[in-house]
This record gives C-alpha cells, sequence and structure tokens, in this order.
C-alpha cells in the first residue's frame, strides 16, 4: 500500500528538484489564474458522528413525496426491489470491460442477454453491449452511417431531444459532417449518410416514419416497444435510444447507458463491444468479446469509436429489469403508463387545457397561459408538472407510478 500513501516533505523535496523547480506550485505557473480554480473555503474537518449528523440534516431539505410528471428522456418508473440487491453483489460493482473473458464469465453473459433483449425488442439482428447514453448512441449512428456511405451530410429531424442535438453537433463538427436540421423528412433523401428520427419524439409525438433513399436511424423510448411497433417494421438500419426506463432510478439526470442495435450487414461498424456465446474445447458454452472495434483493442484507424468503456453496470440492471418483469410485466407497466397519460389528457382538456399531439404514447405537450405559473402552481401542492418548453407550452409525462388519485390531483390543482 506504499505506493497510495500521501509523498512526505523529503520526497516532495526530492522531485521538485528533478523536476527542477523550489515547490509544487510551481509546476502550475504556466496555466493562467483566469481558468485556475480559486481555493477552496472548506471548514475543520468533521469526525465521523458529527459527519453522519451533518448529512442527516442536508437531507431533511430534499423534498421527495411529490407526484412527478416530468419525463423529457429521464422517467420516473418502477423498478423491482431485487434488481439493486443483484447488481450490488462484489461481482457486478465495476463497469469496466472485461479483458480476460475466461474469468468473466458472468459479466460476459450478462452483455450477451443484454443484447439478446434489445434484438427482440427493436427487430434488429445485432446489438452491442451498450454506450454512454442516448445522446452519445445518436451521435455514433450518425458516425456509422457516414463510414457505412461514404457520404458526409446527414438529416436530423427538429424533434429530437434537445440534448441530443448538442452531443450530435459535438460529434458531427469534430468530424466534418454537415447536418441538415429539419422539421420533416425530406423527400429527396438519396445525398444523406443517414436520417435520424425520434419517434415518440421529444415532445411526445408519435411519427409516422415514411421510406427514405439513405440509412435510416431511429431512436426510440425502449419501454414502448412492448406495444408500439418495432423500428425494424418502418424501414429502420440503426435502433438507439436510452435504457433508463428499464430499472434505472432517476438520479439528477444519470447514470444511464445508451443502446444501439442494427441489421447484420453493418455489424462490424457497430461502436463499442459485442459479446457472443460459443463452445469450450469440452464442448460447453462459454462467452467471449466477440468483436471489440475500440483502438485500445485494435489499430487506432480501423477503431470504429474511442469510447473506452461500456455501461456494463446499467446494462446489468435493464437485464434484470427486463427478466423480472417478464413479458406480460413489461407491457403491462407500458400500457399503464399509456392509459394513464391519455386520461390526464382527457381530464385537462376538460378544464380547457389543449393537448397538441395527434397520437402519443405516454407524453404529451399541452399549451397553457403561462407555463411558469402552471408549474409553480403544481409545485405548491407537491406535483412536479412537467417541463416548460416555452411560455405557454409544458411536456408532460405519465408513468406506472402515477396512480389516478395523483392524476385527479394534477387536475383539480390547475
Amino acid at each position: 500500500m506504499n505506493n497510495f500513501l500521501v509523498h512526505n516533505e523529503e520526497t516532495t523535496k526530492e522531485m521538485c528538484q528533478v523536476a527542477g523547480v523550489d515547490k509544487v506550485e510551481d509546476l502550475f505557473k504556466q496555466i493562467s489564474q483566469s481558468v485556475r480554480m480559486p481555493e477552496l473555503k472548506l471548514g475543520e474537518g468533521l469526525s465521523e458522528l458529527e459527519t453522519q449528523k451533518a448529512i442527516k440534516s442536508l437531507a431533511k431539505k430534499n423534498k421527495s413525496d411529490y407526484a412527478i410528471f416530468a419525463g423529457g428522456g429521464i422517467y420516473n418508473k418502477f423498478v423491482p426491489a431485487c434488481i439493486s440487491q443483484v447488481a450490488g453483489r462484489f461481482e457486478f460493482t465495476t463497469a469496466y470491460t472485461p479483458y480476460q473473458p475466461e474469468i468473466s464469465q458472468g459479466t460476459l453473459q450478462v452483455m450477451y442477454e443484454f443484447q439478446t433483449m434489445i434484438c427482440r425488442l427493436t427487430g434488429m439482428d445485432v446489438s452491442n453491449a451498450t454506450v454512454y447514453d442516448a445522446g452519445t448512441a445518436c451521435a455514433e449512428a450518425i458516425l456509422m452511417a457516414c463510414r457505412i456511405s461514404k457520404k458526409y451530410k446527414v438529416c436530423v429531424l427538429n424533434s429530437l431531444n434537445p440534448e441530443y442535438k448538442q452531443v450530435i453537433k459535438t460529434y458531427t463538427y469534430s468530424q466534418s459532417i454537415e447536418v441538415d436540421w429539419e422539421d420533416e423528412i425530406p423527400s429527396q433523401t438519396s445525398d444523406y449518410a443517414c436520417v435520424l428520427v425520434q419517434t415518440p419524439d421529444y415532445y411526445g409525438e408519435i411519427l409516422q416514419v415514411k421510406k427514405v433513399d439513405c440509412l435510416l436511424v431511429v431512436c426510440c423510448d425502449i419501454s414502448t416497444l412492448a406495444v408500439l411497433k418495432p423500428p425494424v417494421e418502418y424501414g429502420a438500419d440503426i435502433v438507439v435510444g436510452d435504457v433508463q426506463a428499464l430499472g434505472i432510478p432517476m438520479n439528477f439526470g444519470g447514470p444511464s447507458a445508451g443502446f444501439m442495435a442494427c441489421r447484420e450487414k453493418f455489424m462490424r461498424q457497430l461502436p463499442g463491444r459485442l459479446a457472443g456465446r460459443t463452445v469450450d474445447a469440452d464442448g460447453k458454452q462459454a462467452f467471449c468479446l466477440t468483436i471489440q472495434t475500440r483502438e485500445q483493442h485494435i489499430k487506432r484507424e480501423k477503431a470504429t469509436s474511442n469510447i473506452c468503456s461500456n455501461q456494463a453496470l446499467i446494462g446489468l440492471c435493464a437485464t434484470l429489469y427486463l427478466s423480472v418483469m417478464g413479458e406480460k410485466g413489461f407491457k403491462q407497466a407500458s400500457e399503464l403508463s399509456a392509459v394513464g397519460a391519455h386520461k390526464l389528457s382527457d381530464k385537462l382538456k376538460s378544464k380547457g387545457i389543449k393537448t397538441l399531439n395527434k397520437n402519443f404514447f405516454n407524453e404529451f405537450t399541452i399549451q397553457v397561459n403561462n407555463s411558469d405559473d402552471f408549474l409553480a402552481k403544481l409545485k405548491e401542492n407537491k406535483i412536479v408538472g412537467g417541463i416548460k418548453l416555452d411560455n405557454n407550452k409544458v411536456l408532460v409525462a405519465v408513468t406506472e407510478m402515477n396512480s389516478d388519485e395523483e392524476i385527479d390531483k394534477y387536475v383539480n390543482c390547475i
């Protein structure tokens, strides 16, 4: 453990002499003061008992008994208690990639099962073992489409989640990829590497996706696929999204994990890791990393991504969730969400509040006189009423966690 101990004064002085400086602070002189963090104003250290009391005092300020009707990419979903118990076992408490497959059979099997479940839900042939989040997945799908088509111009619909847009802008800028932001799919798409659509989109609308003359990338809410048609049925070539709705609790927007699935012919361009199933020398079932397309594993010029770690622990939680819920439970949770959303929409209409969507699942946009006043009034009654889109539009989401009593309270408070 000596390597992990703080250097004593003698060692520090010796290191500074070798580096040609008088003190450690001199190593940072070349960094402008304008970008350096000022001195941290920390109080005196506390004992363990004092720390516990201070933390409990801070925790009491949290308001956790609110009814939540906010979505926009992160949802208040039911999480079976067994998920944290299994995922918290010591065998799984790392999200790092298993470099020694022969001693990582459990982790690799979870990856394999996760990929299988994603393929069954999306209808795609192949899935990877997660990426960071849905925004990363969207951006990586665009890069993937450009590599496949050798075209460097893409079309993205404006109804995509704004956070995903920001990630795409960062990725495409550095890769010199031209992005056309459109309100609907253009009639002429042959010049594009791909068209990227989100359905249901950020505003909750279920889009009628038409055929395109290029690769079609679909970003979807995985939980809706228990009821809605899988993307493969309307021509998707690459399907991406987030798995937060699959047993991952809300936690200040994260952590989460993105998924990417595609048709088999594009498998070699799929970034990240793919776990496969085979047999060992004794004919017994074995799992391995079948494809490793990051630059740490293969030649840099052939790497499809520089992503350094997949979200294996989050993928494990998603796999456990789908296993525990089963097809019937998964579908029931989705149906409860959709029924609740339409019930709330109908009740709001009776109060003169218009729903702007033609077709929606469990999330919809409403028009109000003043978004701030509308949400503030709900907050006074311990309801997180949605996400403000502009001065008179609010995005509302309903999940299986919202009871009929909460829906009635929402309506009665406005």
